[in-house]
């Protein structure tokens, strides 16, 4: 009985792929959306500065100015441009510089003496992040050319009391598009997964082939587990696809834990957003509803779980509840595994976590597709 039941699975699974194949529509979704989305929403995330256009107002023209000129190089900023004063403000004002560093007359001087002459640093605060970013690092770099250029010449440095020594684990260059790149991944699973599984319970009552489905002796259960095992399937797949050909290929990031154990992972998470999506599937009554619904439930899925703001900036209420939801464990061990190296030793309460959530969304979906085929029937 389990054996013949498991083959109508297998069956109405490959009915399912097939549908698939022959919706071009929605295969070129899927090939976009986990390849150049991906790429896209990496570059789009990146907020460290990346060859930030720089002008130098040197009116001092000594060694110590020149070295401060020289300091600043790609890829972070571009070859400073030498201007005079008055240009800064057509500058500023035509976007044509973000930052303008103004080196006053007898600035080595002024530093030889054991004085503090100021430094003006003009920037264009409508580039909110490169100007808060840009402007720590202007000034470590001519902290650092200060004292290099003191401890040549012999003079007691502008140290600190302690010295501060930062050790970037994981992503040395801090590379933006890491993240973005892995974080979009997530996002297009939880997207595609539960917008896949809801059309295909769509697709089956406006085509009228739920009836035929009906008169066979096929139990909802069969129906419904077809339904998960195939979109998952394809979305595992492309996944796959996207975390080793965009990911570590066309974006670059090195991808320090084991690939195999991710594609476990994913499969766990995709038993819940399957079961999502075919709960809300039997929900609505027509693809435009299916879009509003899932609006409904992934924005808070990708918004609060952790993939698009870190959790612990957020309130304690909806850290709170957003456990309860597969989501945040997803990101939780997709970003131990993926960045970190972290093996199953140190994930298992999180696959545990996903898959108690999953069979509580499909006990939950199964439910409610039943009813839903109780109502056709009738």
């Amino acid at each position: 009985m389990k054996t013949r039941s498991g083959a109508k699975i297998m069956q109405l699974g490959i009915k399912e792929l097939r549908a698939l194949w022959r919706d071009g529509g929605m295969l070129f979704v899927l090939i976009v959306s986990f390849s150049v989305n991906i790429q896209s929403a990496a570059l789009a995330s990146r907020r460290e500065l990346h060859n930030a256009p720089i002008a130098i107002v040197d009116e001092d023209r000594t060694e110590l100015s020149g070295h401060i000129v020289n300091a600043f190089f790609p890829p972070r900023f571009r070859r400073p441009a030498l201007i005079e004063r008055t240009a800064i403000d057509t500058g500023l004002d035509t976007a044509r510089y973000t930052f303008v560093l103004d080196i006053p007359p007898n600035f080595e001087r002024d530093v030889l003496q054991g004085r503090q002459p100021a430094l003006q640093v003009n920037i264009d605060a409508t580039q909110i992040t490169q100007a808060f970013i840009g402007d720590g690092y202007i000034r470590e770099i001519v902290g650092g050319e200060i004292n290099g250029f003191l401890q040549r010449v012999g003079r007691a440095t502008m140290d600190l009391p302690a010295q501060l020594t930062v050790h970037v684990r994981f992503n040395p260059n801090l590379e933006g598009t890491w993240y973005g790149g892995v974080m979009e991944v997530i996002n297009m699973i939880t997207m595609l997964s539960i917008i896949l599984t809801g059309a295909a319970v769509l697709r089956e009552r406006e085509h009228g082939t739920l009836e035929h489905l009906l008169v066979m002796p096929l139990r909802p259960f069969e129906i419904m587990m077809a339904k998960v095992w195939a979109n998952g399937v394809v979305v595992l797949a492309a996944a796959t696809a996207s975390v080793l050909l965009v990911v570590r290929g066309w974006i670059g990031m090195p991808i320090a834990g084991s690939v195999a154990l991710f594609v476990c992972g994913t499969a766990l998470y995709l038993f819940s957003t399957t079961s999502i999506g075919i709960l809300l599937g039997t929900v609505a009554r027509s693809m435009p509803q299916l879009g509003l619904l899932a609006i409904l439930i992934i924005l808070p899925l990708e918004l609060l779980s952790g993939s698009v703001t870190p959790r612990e900036s957020q309130p304690i209420a909806v850290q709170n509840i957003m456990l309860a939801t597969p989501t945040t464990y997803f990101v939780m061990y997709a970003q131990a595994i993926l960045y970190r190296g972290a093996g199953l030793d140190v994930v298992w309460p999180q696959f545990l976590a996903v898959i108690g959530l999953g069979a509580v969304f499909f006990l939950m979906a199964l439910v409610r597709f039943r009813k839903s085929v109780t109502l056709t029937q009738l």
